[in-house]
């Protein structure tokens, strides 16, 4: 068995304590990367998809009709060279003979397999799409934070009590919605960035009158979206270890370098209620299931025998492409705190 992974006698105790184990399983909500754009479900691992013309959508071309006349008519261009890719990602976690013949009552060698290998694709795909959609560079718009204000391009970063989170969220919102005629509909915010936002004063304001007499006035999720009328906000608190693994537990934890995924940045999108070929959205996930065996996140579970050593692998696999769709439906707000990223 490859060095580090549990050993018999690291599964089984001398007293079982049947009601508990020490274990790092992240609660799911924790990751927004298959929360915040549509999934589309595609048969095959790569196609191309349409891409409309906003300018000819948005045109004015109904002329008064004439007696006996024909109506105005026209068209719209479309384009069809944008594409998706889905890689196969995977992992897997083997329970040798030994260990399953030693493990104590608490312990349930398959279950505890099929979270860790699930855990780590959350993970990875948390990562991915914090590559893809959460940095500057991607997005029609957006604005850079700052400690005070020198260019046309900044904004007074949210932890400054002197700042205006709410009317730069509503500017961000006119923008888009003049630009392309949808309003954007929801926002991702870093950690850090949630937590400045629930304590600045001008958002503890708006809220205290609708809270109950003598309760404390505290904004929280739905607060925020109320205050900037969207449907959602989305609070990224998925962590990862960048950390090297070493030969031992000692050693892999003296390597740990744990933090947020996703930084101390706001992305505001549009994104459709459903994917449809004549709805535009910020950006969609493109998961393949027609990858045997594959669920609707293009995602798979399976448990096989590794009879040359002498043990069951549990592996996770999952096929999958994110992509940016219309970079003129979202607003990058970089550096929205003082917070270094992550």
């Amino acid at each position: 068995m490859p060095a580090g992974n549990p050993q018999a006698g690291d599964v089984h105790v001398n007293v079982p304590l049947t009601n508990m184990s020490v274990a790092y399983i992240q609660d799911n909500n924790k990751f927004i990367a298959d929360r915040v754009f549509p999934n589309i479900p595609v048969p095959k691992q790569s196609d191309r998809y349409w891409t409309y013309s906003r300018a000819d959508f948005n045109r004015d071309e109904m002329q008064e009709r004439a007696d006996g006349a024909e109506t105005a008519g026209g068209g719209y261009d479309l384009d069809n060279t944008a594409n998706y890719y889905a890689p196969v990602y995977g992992y897997h976690k083997d329970i040798s003979d030994r260990v399953r013949a030693n493990e104590d009552t608490p312990l349930n060698s398959d279950r505890d397999a099929m979270q860790f290998s699930t855990l780590k694709g959350l993970i990875k795909r948390e990562g991915l799409w914090a590559s893809k959609f959460f940095k500057p560079g991607v997005w029609a718009y957006g604005e850079i934070g700052a400690e005070v204000v020198t260019a046309g391009d900044e904004f007074l970063q949210w932890n400054d009590a002197l700042s205006n989170p709410i009317e730069d969220i509503r500017t961000a919102k006119r923008t888009i919605g003049e630009a392309t005629g949808f309003t954007p509909n929801n926002i991702v915010l870093g950690k850090a960035v949630y937590d400045a936002l629930v304590d600045h004063p001008d958002i503890i304001d708006r809220v205290k009158y609708g809270q109950t007499p003598g309760s404390p006035a505290m904004a929280n999720r739905n607060t925020l979206a109320q205050l900037f009328e969207l449907d959602e906000v989305l609070v990224a608190e998925a962590v990862v270890n960048r950390g090297a693994r070493g030969k031992d537990y000692a050693t892999s934890a003296a390597n740990e370098a744990s933090g947020f995924i996703l930084g101390n940045h706001a992305l505001l999108s549009y994104r459709a209620p459903s994917p449809s070929l004549m709805m535009p959205s910020a950006g969609y996930t493109f998961s393949w299931t027609g990858y045997l065996g594959a669920q609707a996140m293009g995602q798979r579970i399976k448990k096989f025998r590794m009879e040359a050593l002498a043990s069951d692998r549990v592996e996770m696999e999952m096929a999958f492409d994110q992509k940016v769709v219309a970079s003129d439906l979202g607003y990058f707000f970089e550096n929205a705190t003082h917070n270094p990223a992550s």
